[in-house]
C-alpha cells in the first residue's frame, strides 16, 4: 500500500466517525444536525468510492464529486445555524443560504453542471464559510476560557476551522493553480479531514453530555412549574435563567 492509499484509508474511518456519533447519540432529528449528518454522508461516500473501495461507473463518481462540492457550503452554512448567538444571527444566515443557493442556481443555469460551474461556485462557499467557522470558533473560546463551559462547541468549530482552512489550500492548488501534483494535493485532503473529523466527533461528544444536562434540566423546571400550577396559595413564580443555560 501506498502512503496515499494509507491515509485514504484512515481518513475514510474518520470521515465515517461524525456518522456513525450522531446516529448513536440519537442527534439525527436535533435542530441542525441533520445538515451535518447528510454532509458527512455525502464526502464519505465520495471518499469510499474515489478510493475504489466501491467501484461504481466513472461518470457516477465524478457527478458525485461535482454535487459534493456543490451542497458543500449550504449544509455546513444550515449547521452553523446550531451556534447562533442570536434570532437576528438566525435570520441573517438564513438569509445569506438562499441568496447562496440562488446563486449556484444561476451558475448551473448559465454554465452547466461541470468543473468549471463548480469552480465558480466553490470559491465564494469556501470564503463565507470559513469566515462563518472562524467566526463562530472566536465567539465559542472566549465562551469556553471566561465561562468554562460549552467545550464541545468549542471542539467542533475548531474542527470546521482547520478543515475548511486546508479545503481553501487545496481549492488553490487544485482548482486554480491546475496543481500537476494531485497526489500531493489528495494528501493534503486526507490529513485535514482526518484530524477535523475525530477532533469534531469528540466534541459531538462532549457537546451531547450538554444537550443531555440541559434537556434534565427543562424537565425539572417544567415538573416544578406543574407542582406550582397545582398549588392554590398565591405566589408569584418567576422564570430564572441558571447560569447553565447562557453561554
Amino acid at each position: 500500500m501506498t502512503w496515499n492509499s494509507i491515509m485514504g484509508l484512515l481518513s475514510s474511518i474518520a470521515l465515517f466517525a461524525p456518522i456513525a456519533v450522531i446516529v448513536w447519540l440519537r442527534l439525527t432529528a436535533y435542530k441542525t444536525f441533520p445538515a451535518l449528518l447528510i454532509y458527512y454522508i455525502i464526502i464519505f461516500s465520495y471518499n469510499i468510492f474515489t478510493e475504489n473501495y466501491i467501484h461504481i461507473d466513472d461518470r457516477v463518481v465524478y457527478y458525485m464529486g461535482l454535487v459534493n462540492n456543490l451542497l458543500d457550503a449550504p449544509l455546513m452554512m444550515t449547521f452553523l445555524l446550531y451556534f447562533s448567538p442570536s434570532t437576528m444571527f438566525s435570520r441573517r444566515l438564513k438569509f445569506l443560504i438562499i441568496v447562496f443557493v440562488v446563486f449556484e442556481a444561476i451558475i448551473l443555469t448559465v454554465f452547466g453542471l461541470n468543473v468549471g460551474a463548480i469552480t465558480i461556485i466553490l470559491g465564494p462557499g469556501l470564503v463565507l464559510t470559513t469566515i462563518l467557522c472562524v467566526l463562530v470558533f472566536i465567539r465559542q473560546t472566549k465562551i469556553a476560557i471566561i465561562n468554562l463551559k460549552a467545550l464541545g462547541r468549542t471542539m467542533i468549530s475548531a474542527a470546521l476551522c482547520f478543515g475548511y482552512g486546508c479545503y481553501g489550500l487545496i481549492y488553490v492548488l487544485f482548482y486554480l493553480n491546475n496543481s500537476p501534483n494531485v497526489e500531493d494535493t489528495f494528501l493534503v485532503y486526507y490529513w485535514a479531514s482526518l484530524i477535523s473529523a475525530s477532533v469534531l466527533s469528540a466534541g459531538l461528544i462532549v457537546e451531547y453530555k450538554r444537550i443531555v444536562k440541559l434537556h434534565e434540566l427543562k424537565n425539572t423546571r417544567r415538573e416544578l412549574s406543574s407542582l406550582y400550577m397545582d398549588d392554590k396559595s398565591p405566589r408569584v413564580v418567576k422564570k430564572v435563567k441558571l447560569d447553565f443555560e447562557v453561554e
